[in-house]
C-alpha cells in the first residue's frame, strides 16, 4: 500500500503548521523551506486543505496560513480523505461484479481487514499526537548528541 504523496506532504504541512501556531500567519514560502515541500505543490495541498476546513488562508502583506482547527481535532484519516486517493486496494472491494471470483475469494475478506486496519490506525491518530511525538523525538536526539559530562550534571 502506498500513501500518496499529496497526503504525505498535507500531513507535512499541518504538523509545521501546528508546530509554528503561536507566530504569525506563515507564508507557504516558509512551510516549504521547512518541510521540503515544492512551493507550486504546497500550494495546491494548503487550497484543498483549506477547501477541507482544516487551514485557513489570509492575504495581504501580513497574510499566510494558519490552521483552522485545534492540532489534535485534524485526524489523519480526515487528511487521507481530502488528499488522498479513494480507490480500494483492489477493484473488487468497490464492486465485485468485476471480480469473477468474488463469490468465493478469500482473499477479499483479507483485503478488507487490511483497509479497516489502515483506517482505524489513521483515525487514532491526530496532527497534535504528530508534534507531540516530533517534539519528543527532537528532545531525545539532542539529549543522545550531548556530550556524557552534561548528560550526567542532568541526571
Amino acid at each position: 500500500m502506498q500513501i500518496p504523496i499529496k497526503v504525505d506532504y498535507g500531513v507535512r504541512a499541518l504538523v509545521d503548521l501546528a508546530i509554528h501556531h503561536q507566530s504569525a500567519p506563515l507564508r507557504a514560502s516558509e512551510i516549504a523551506g521547512r518541510t521540503m515541500i515544492p512551493e507550486a505543490y504546497l500550494a495546491q495541498v494548503l487550497h484543498a486543505l483549506g477547501k477541507a476546513g482544516m487551514v485557513r488562508a489570509q492575504r495581504g502583506p501580513h497574510g499566510g496560513h494558519t490552521l483552522a482547527l485545534d492540532p489534535e481535532d485534524i485526524r489523519l484519516s480526515e487528511v487521507m480523505e481530502c488528499l488522498g486517493s479513494t480507490e480500494n486496494l483492489v477493484y473488487c472491494l468497490e464492486d465485485n461484479a468485476v471480480c469473477i471470483h468474488a463469490p468465493s475469494c478469500a482473499q477479499r475478506e483479507v483485503w478488507q481487514e487490511v483497509e479497516l486496519a489502515v483506517y482505524r490506525i489513521l483515525d487514532s491518530r491526530t496532527i497534535g499526537g504528530l508534534v507531540d511525538r516530533s517534539q519528543e523525538i527532537l528532545k531525545n536526539r539532542a539529549l543522545m548528541t550531548q556530550p556524557a559530562v552534561l548528560q550526567d550534571r542532568r541526571n
